[in-house]
């Protein structure tokens, strides 16, 4: 039930949302001072990233490891034979960073290019810390 109004009382102050501004006087739009509310805004967070790596076999060919680092990872001739190389040397070497579905469809595509060339070339994924 809607409060009485007193004799004179503005409509204003008795509808009044409480903590609103009131005015006792009719005035214009502009005249109206609202609070101000801080904007809120949402960042996205960027997805995690996971690493391709490559492991080292004895039975790939180098020539074979640098062409398909070339063709699926877009990498000069220069930087496939130093990623070729570091694997043989180290044992595995990672190859890019992506995010988790890009990164898992390369080492896929990877390992299914050695599989059917009949090379055990392998590439895993990692998560990226």
């Amino acid at each position: 039930m809607l409060p009485r109004p007193r004799a004179g009382a503005p409509l204003a102050r008795i509808f009044a949302a409480p903590g609103a501004i009131i005015c006792d006087r009719l005035t214009a739009m502009s005249e109206i001072i609202a609070p101000v509310r801080p904007q809120t805004q949402k960042k996205t967070e960027r997805p995690p990233l996971w690493k391709v790596i490559l492991l080292n076999d004895d039975f790939t060919p180098r020539a074979f490891v640098t062409k398909v680092l070339m063709g699926l990872f877009h990498m000069s001739e220069g930087e496939a034979e130093a990623v070729m190389l570091a694997a043989h040397m180290k044992g595995s070497c990672v190859v890019a960073v992506f995010t988790r579905e890009i990164a898992e469809t390369k080492a896929r595509q990877g390992t299914d290019v050695g599989a059917r060339a009949g090379y055990p070339l392998t590439f895993t994924t990692e998560r990226d810390s």
